[in-house]
């Protein structure tokens, strides 16, 4: 599935996954290949991301912690969430 991860600076992340986990304002929740469509608001917490190979961007490759060589996470403070087609784009603050 892709995923799109746009902070109010910049576009932090875009590319394939296989799964990511986030902290919803009701408990962390994960989402993996075709999960039904979803809008949720987060909290502030832990993004965590599952993929074969991550590229970040330039603004993004600071903020991200590599937890091992298909795992990486992000520290937010608040965002929204929106998965629909396979297509997850994460508003983060």
């Amino acid at each position: 599935m892709l995923l799109e991860i746009v902070s109010p600076e910049a576009s932090l992340f875009k590319g394939e996954i296989t799964s990511i986990s986030v902290p919803g304002v009701d408990g962390s929740f994960q989402i993996l290949n075709n999960h039904a469509p979803i809008v949720s608001l987060l909290q502030k917490g832990t993004v965590s991301i599952t993929a074969p190979s991550l590229e970040f961007s330039k603004e993004g490759a600071a903020l991200f912690t590599k937890v091992d060589d298909q795992n990486y996470t992000l520290l937010i403070s608040s965002g929204t969430l929106e998965m629909k087609d396979n297509k997850v784009i994460v508003l983060v603050d």
